[in-house]
């Protein structure tokens, strides 16, 4: 049974015919729009690009700090990249000023949204006035987190581990918890527990470990340096070597004094003894028979 379809505006088939004859136009000059768009984005990029690499260079040259340049290189690349985008989407009949107004009125929805970037940049904004630490230094995050600092950017900042992993953490975690530098200062102390037996001379290996500080001579010999003894544990006496050397020799020489150590001793005969538990055993008595 067919179906009538009842209508009281007449259709206008002029209308559809006249817009399939300018479909092929419209569409040329939308993709003639589209390719211009792509061309003004490519050129602005270059030239993005091209501001940036002058930044960067005329702050090199003003000394200023890595991280304040990477910093501030970050942030103004962002913003040339919107300023960008807003142009391009001009040449499409967008407006500009309504844009605004909607961002004005979504401002709170807008922040909430992104409350948590917004820490991050402020963090960023902290790290480089106060300067808790800079590119280079070797830092340990309150979370847990250590390595050596190699960017610090608008919203995050980068460490390499000593195993060469990469760890990115938001600058408001930096910012907002409690961190160590471990090259903020010149110099570090280097504290190396050792024990020896309850039968060896404490004296003598005294001597030895301090005759083994004088040395070497990544030891700073005008910082205090001793040995002297710690507790008395359960199968030994315990020594601490103490001395200081430069921040960034801190590692090596630690290792290299820990292994020095075990052989200046195992020369001048004193020995490092091992866990030990003395067990007595109760001899069990006789029971005597009925």
């Amino acid at each position: 049974m067919p179906i009538e379809v009842l209508t009281d505006e007449p259709v206008d088939v002029g209308l559809i015919q006249s817009f399939i004859q300018e479909l092929p136009e419209k569409a040329l000059r939308f993709g003639v729009r589209v390719l211009l768009a792509l061309l003004v984005f490519v050129i602005g990029a270059q030239l993005i690009k091209l501001v940036c690499k002058i930044l960067k260079k005329s702050m090199q040259r003003g000394n200023a700090d890595v991280g304040v340049i990477q910093f501030l290189g970050s942030f103004v690349r962002i913003t040339l990249y919107v300023l960008l985008v807003f142009f391009i989407a001009s040449g499409f009949g967008l407006d500009a000023a309504s844009v605004v107004a909607l961002l004005g009125s979504a401002g709170v929805a807008i922040g909430l949204a992104i409350q948590g970037s917004l820490s991050n940049f402020a963090g960023g904004v902290l790290i480089l006035l106060l300067k808790p630490f800079k590119v280079g230094d070797y830092i340990i995050a309150g979370n847990g987190n250590e390595g050596t600092v190699m960017e610090i950017q608008i919203f995050y900042t980068k460490l390499t581990t000593a195993d060469n992993r990469l760890v990115v953490i938001p600058n408001g975690d930096l910012s907002n918890s409690s961190m160590v530098n471990a090259s903020a200062m010149p110099t570090r102390r280097i504290d190396i527990s050792v024990g020896i037996s309850y039968e060896a001379d404490i004296r003598k290996a005294r001597n030895v470990l301090t005759g083994l500080l004088d040395k070497d001579e990544k030891v700073l010999q005008d910082m205090d340096k001793k040995v002297f003894v710690d507790s008395l544990g359960d199968s030994a006496v315990m020594l601490v070597v103490r001395c200081h050397t430069a921040s960034e020799d801190f590692w090596e020489t630690k290792w290299r004094l820990t292994e020095n150590i075990k052989y200046a001793l195992d020369e001048a005969d004193i020995s490092i003894p091992y866990n030990q538990l003395d067990v007595h055993v109760k001899e069990p008595g006789k029971v005597s028979g009925a």
